[in-house]
């Protein structure tokens, strides 16, 4: 028989840029990597916003028993208690963040796997992020679609963006996604790239 007890972990996230700039962009990992690496992509940005990557709460080595280490979000076992615990750690880490400073705009990016668990934070509603920005990833079919529209805003808008040479989508599954984002309100965008950030597209989106 399956059972759970609740226990204390340490999370880990980094942070560079300007915390004083006023703006705040957390930024979630894709499978197999770590946050020290990826904030990196987004070094462009740091003069003009506070730039924060936490860390997904499962570690691994990529390749055998030793070696280089990733981190992942979840897997397939024990989903439910993994997407709860996921998304309590991002609301605890803006929490944390939005109690020390006061910021203007709030952007949550999340890619690859990292996207899910950004969307399924972001549809929980009552927090202080102002927009999604999914990446290189398909929409968590867990998300109950009546909560889609509740967090529109006129003000900021959400934002799918696909690179045309992504090697997870061939060019029939990149229509399809850019089709099914749009018809939940996304704006979508390309960009001449692979699986991975590119740093002129996000500056656009931006």
């Amino acid at each position: 028989m399956e059972e759970f007890i609740r226990i204390q972990k340490t999370a880990r996230y980094f942070s560079e840029g300007n915390p004083d700039a006023g703006k705040l962009l957390i930024v979630l990992h894709g499978y197999g990597q770590l946050p020290a690496f990826f904030i990196r992509k987004f070094s462009a940005f740091y003069p003009n916003w506070h730039v924060v990557a936490p860390e997904g709460l499962h570690r691994f080595y990529t390749n055998g028993n030793s070696g280089r280490v990733g981190a992942s979000w979840m897997t397939k076992e024990s989903r439910e208690s993994d997407i709860e615990d996921t998304i309590g750690w991002i609301g605890q880490l803006v929490e944390h963040l939005t109690t020390a400073r006061n910021y203007t705009e709030i952007v949550l990016l999340g890619f690859s796997q990292g996207a899910a668990t950004a969307a399924r934070y972001f549809y929980t509603g009552n927090h202080a992020v102002n927009r999604l920005i999914i990446w290189a990833s398909v929409f968590p079919p867990d998300i109950d679609k009546s909560q889609l529209f509740s967090r529109q805003s006129d003000t900021f808008e959400n934002t799918f963006v696909l690179g045309t040479q992504d090697l997870f989508f061939n060019e029939e599954q990149q229509q399809e996604a850019h089709s099914f984002f749009r018809e939940l309100g996304f704006k979508t965008v390309s960009f001449e790239g692979n699986h991975d950030i590119d740093e002129k597209t996000l500056e656009d989106i931006l």
